[in-house]
């Protein structure tokens, strides 16, 4: 009996079918954790990637609608409020209503907001190519243009 325990224990398992380290998820949430960790320290004001996200999709288009701007920067319409609500409690943007349809709000930069968009712009990038840095220029290349194919 205890030769049979000692044979056991050199048997190496099989694979298990499911290897947590070899899946997509995991791996593209370990990766945004490193990214999110980079963006807390290196984007130089107290704002969440969410907010970001939706401060620099402002500078880029323009007023636009709450709904318009989740679509955009892939929010659902609980979180997309709750960003403009506190951005907009920090002064950093504000709605109005839609000239061309009176039931709809419009969301714009105020001053401030765009002000700061364009200072944290630099940073932005900056944290976009540490993110990227193990990474040569055809990899990143490569990476970017897979995520999109995934979107």
């Amino acid at each position: 009996m205890a030769r049979s325990v000692a044979a056991k224990k050199n048997v190496k398992p099989s694979k298990p079918p499911y290897v947590l380290d070899e899946q997509v998820g995991f791996i593209l949430r370990q990766v945004w954790q490193r990214h999110s960790s980079i963006f807390a320290r290196d984007i130089g004001t107290n704002l969440t990637p969410t907010q970001w996200a939706a401060l620099s999709k402002l500078a880029e288009t323009g007023p636009c609608s709450q709904n318009q701007l989740g679509r955009l920067t892939a929010m659902d319409v609980a979180t997309i409020k709750g960003v403009i609500d506190r951005l907009t409690a920090r002064g950093l943007t504000e709605t109005s209503q839609d000239p061309d349809d009176g039931r709809r709000l419009l969301v714009s930069l105020t001053r401030a907001g765009l002000q700061l968009a364009e200072k944290l712009a630099p940073n932005a990038l900056a944290i976009t190519r540490e993110t990227l840095a193990p990474l040569d220029a055809k990899e990143r290349e490569t990476l970017m243009a897979l995520l999109n194919k995934l979107r």
